[in-house]
């Protein structure tokens, strides 16, 4: 595949498996703690049910309410299976649900999830609940919300005696889950070695495949070397699993083995299966020396493929790339020096290509560059002064032949020459465009405290010429790191061109000395959207969310119709910044380019994942400025409902979610109707389909000024004067009472906000304050389902909603 470097550690699958697993269990723990009895909210029906009164559920039970269920989703019978799992240790649940299904309670009713009363039974284990559920019916095929059956999780919590009573009813033990994983799957990969025998056994109908494979062509195999469970691959072996079988990615189990560092497995699979895998690439470039050199935990482990005859330590992908390339690139310094120690060839070059530009042209590169480019020291160090017995004679213009120097040839490292006279044009360039006034020294800033980091280096708040300013300052670094050299001569060109009220004003740059480089822009005192949302969890009225909406739509808008348009490419709520009288500006351009013309390669995935559109997602160079729009809907969904987009998934398996899958975020039935049908359309599929932004922000006025926006503001106003009309109730605190309509409001400065909440909170019990806070209740995918309580009424009095000067900054 070329260009390998940094393979994923986790396919896009494997971070599925893992959040299906954790929410498995989590929804475990939750729903035996959500049997502990409510009196206040329970009905009599389900306490009696989670107490397994069975007298009185049979007294108790009607036709008007044998269908009710809990706030969180559980029906009666859920309630009556989870009191019965093992966990819980209560007995006479069996009766209980013997009683239910006696009166005609639906066997098969979904609950939160998806989940039936047989899912229920299985997770909890309860082996005579499940028989019985089975003998009435219940649907053995059924999926969840991730189009797990029965069979599935009992696999998954190694619940033997559960799957032995559902493979005895027929169940289909090859049944797929929602990326393709079948129930041999996770009990190979869990270790359940008695569950894995019983699904190879099979019913009478069918026995499990040895060899089936996921979406990704995992086969039960690779997962069982992947997590080192040694008992289940000899017996997988006796059942003729193929051993030297790949997956989508061209790994073998051996592969994943050396990946995990599992060394018994690979002992196993070297000593039974033969040398096969030991020379097969995957399309990474890698064997499994490469994997083990990669993974670097253990020397054992790469002594042992060593000592495989069909092994050559210095063999070169089909990148030309070597084991020592990879423990180089990952700073493995024990691995790079047992390598050299045992002959591997620092001289070798692997072909990368140059994808600047969207060039193909290939640079050859020594695994020294490989450490240089990471920034590896101490293993650049060891490689330049590294000496081989036939390099005894070897000597220069500061050494004598036979003295104690040790000079080794290292080919002069051309390519990454070329990039530093790259960066010093680009320098040049930059201050010869930059006008005067926008050239700084750093002596004249004066740096307070850090606000923000990342991987260019820290933010700090800030003096500079008189006023507050916030200062981006980059890794202390001498010419070489391509990447924040580039970003940073961007960065600064897109911002000395930017004059708008709405995206965020730029004071200067330092850009004389490289190890120095810095940009000044203004200092805004209300912090980023995503703190006030998702750390501070400020509840914030709903004209004043329009209000932050329509800026930042003022000032995408703005961006995407200069005389040479600006794609962000990185907005996100991270990047939306928040003045104290409650507007937004746009912020962060290091991400963001030029378009010159429609024809351009761009980068590949740029920005946060969470929020990147599909065509970006997918390895794309040809996306326009409609990605801004897919990420700007994502953000107006994430301000409306008060929650962060697919919570519940890393931003990669969100990314993978929208693109591959088409998933977006669940539209609450509180959205304006014409909000719907704009985010609709801003996160379509196809770029084309989304509207730009001139034609979203006469939406966004429409909702604003809507008869109800508008009464709702009435109220909220009626209710915001009650302390003093002169300070604006923009974001309200969350320790208020649930109706946010009895509390008067807070001042509109952000950071008094923040300082009066800590106070409030400091002086109440984390019990008594946890009582006050409203609690969402969360839907299938992890999202609160009651809207509502992000949109509590707290209104900005029109005149500050008015009054932020449209004039743009000097």
């Amino acid at each position: 595949m070329g260009n390998y470097k940094s393979r994923p550690t986790l396919s896009c699958a494997d971070e599925l498996k893992k959040k299906i697993s954790e929410s498995y269990s989590f929804f475990r723990s939750k729903a035996i703690e959500d049997l502990r009895p409510r009196d206040s909210e329970w009905s009599e029906l389900q306490l009696a049910c989670s107490h397994c009164d069975t007298a009185k559920v049979q007294e108790l039970l009607t036709e008007e309410n044998i269908d009710e269920r809990t706030d969180t989703g559980l029906t009666i019978l859920h309630i009556a299976c989870i009191s019965g799992g093992e966990a819980l240790s209560i007995s006479g649940d069996l009766d209980c649900v013997q009683a239910l299904l006696e009166d005609d309670v639906d066997v098969n009713q979904p609950g939160n999830s998806d989940l039936t009363a047989l899912h229920i039974a299985a997770l909890c284990g309860h082996a005579e609940i499940t028989s019985y559920l089975l003998e009435k019916g219940a649907n053995n095929s059924a999926g969840d919300a991730v189009k797990f059956s029965p069979l599935h999780i009992a696999c998954n919590f190694g619940h033997d005696k559960v799957a032995e009573i559902l493979l005895r009813h027929n169940v289909d033990v090859n049944i797929s889950g929602g990326v393709g994983d079948r129930p041999l799957h996770l009990a190979c990969a869990k270790g359940f070695l008695r569950i894995t025998q019983l699904l190879l056994e099979g019913n009478s109908q069918r026995k499990a495949d040895v060899n089936v494979k996921d979406d990704e062509g995992h086969r039960p195999i690779h997962f069982c070397c992947k997590s080192g469970h040694l008992g289940i691959l000899q017996y997988l072996l006796e059942e003729n699993a193929d051993p030297h079988v790949v997956n989508i990615y061209g790994d073998t189990p051996l592969h994943l083995a050396c990946y995990n560092n599992k060394l018994e497995i690979v002992r196993q699979l070297v000593t039974r299966t033969g040398t096969e895998s030991l020379v097969k690439e995957n399309i990474f470039s890698e064997t499994p020396l490469h994997c083990a050199c990669t993974c670097g935990k253990s020397l054992e482990l790469i002594k042992l493929i060593l000592d495989q005859p069909s092994v050559n330590i210095n063999y070169q992908g089909k990148d030309k790339h070597t084991a020592l390339h990879s423990a180089c690139f990952h700073g493995h310094i024990r691995v790079v020096q047992f390598l050299l120690e045992n002959g591997a060839d620092m001289n070798l070059v692997a072909s990368v290509s140059d994808q600047n530009g969207g060039s193909e042209k290939r640079e050859e590169q020594t695994a020294l560059m490989w450490a240089y480019e990471k920034g590896h020291d101490m293993i650049v160090t060891l490689l330049k002064h590294h000496k081989r017995p036939q390099d005894e004679s070897a000597c220069g213009d500061y050494s004598q032949p036979g003295g104690d120097g040790s000079y080794v040839s290292v080919p002069s490292p051309m390519g990454k020459l070329r990039s530093m006279t790259k960066e010093k044009i680009d320098v040049l360039q930059l201050r010869a465009m930059l006008p005067h006034h926008f050239q700084m020294q750093l002596s004249e800033i004066e740096f307070q405290e850090p606000i923000g980091s990342g991987s260019f280096g820290k933010v700090y708040r800030g003096k500079c010429r008189g006023k507050m300013v916030a200062i981006k300052q980059y890794r202390a670094n001498s010419f070489g790191t391509k990447s924040d050299v580039e970003m940073f001569c961007r960065e600064v060109a897109i911002l000395s061109k930017l004059n708008s009220p709405y995206v965020i004003s730029f004071v200067g740059a330092c850009i004389d000395d490289p190890s120095q480089f810095a940009i000044v822009t203004e200092y805004v005192s209300g912090g980023a959207l995503y703190s006030l949302l998702h750390e501070q969890k400020r509840l914030i009225d709903i004209q004043s969310k329009l209000v932050m909406a329509i800026d930042v739509a003022m000032g995408m808008d703005y961006l995407h119709n200069l005389p040479q348009p600006i794609i962000h490419r990185d907005l996100n709520s991270h990047n939306i910044l928040l003045t104290e009288t409650g507007h937004a500006v746009v912020a962060d351009f290091g991400e963001s380019r030029f378009l010159r013309s429609a024809e351009d390669n761009m980068t590949k995935q740029p920005g946060n994942l969470r929020w990147m559109a599909p065509e970006i997602f997918t390895q794309c160079t040809k996306y326009s400025i409609k990605a801004d729009v897919f990420s700007y809907s994502l953000c107006l969904w994430e301000l409306l409902a008060g929650e962060l987009p697919f919570a519940h998934l890393k931003p990669a398996a969100a990314a993978a979610e929208m693109a591959y899958h088409s998933t977006r975020p669940p539209i609450a039935v509180t959205f304006p109707k014409p909000i719907v049908s704009l985010l609709q359309r801003g996160w379509s599929a196809n770029p084309e389909d989304r509207p730009d932004f001139k034609s979203i922000l006469p939406v966004l006025e429409e909702c604003k000024n809507s008869p109800t926006v508008l009464m709702l503001s009435v109220s909220g106003i009626n209710n915001s004067f009650s302390l003093s009309a002169s300070l604006p109730a923009v974001i309200r605190d969350h320790s208020a009472e649930s109706d946010g309509r009895n509390t008067p409001p807070l001042a509109g400065h952000v950071t008094a906000l923040r300082t009066q909440w800590e106070m409030e909170a400091n002086r109440n019990s984390g019990d008594e304050l946890r009582r006050r806070l409203p609690f969402p209740q969360l839907d299938k995918n992890g999202y609160v389902s009651d809207p509502l309580s992000t949109l509590r009424i707290s209104i900005l009095p029109s005149d500050a909603i008015r009054g932020r000067s449209q004039t743009p900054p000097s």
